[in-house]
């Protein structure tokens, strides 16, 4: 899909920097990914607790398919 965004020549500048990329397209998409990574995270993180296993981590490692 193609997209035309508006970002700062600084920002991008860093961005580009930082992530080695060799495009500003590449640079960019690293850092969505990077983006959305961290948030999957964090919604992993704020489950902790919250959910209840019947099976312990020996009897799923071991489970067949």
């Amino acid at each position: 899909m193609r997209a035309t965004i508006t970002i700062e020549k600084d920002m991008l500048d860093s961005i580009l920097r930082e992530t080695h990329a060799k495009s500003k397209t590449s640079a960019v998409k690293i850092v969505i990914d990077d983006y959305l990574r961290r948030k999957k995270v964090e919604k992993i993180k704020s489950m902790k607790g919250k959910l209840e296993f019947d099976k312990s981590a020996e009897e799923i490692r071991h489970y067949e398919r």
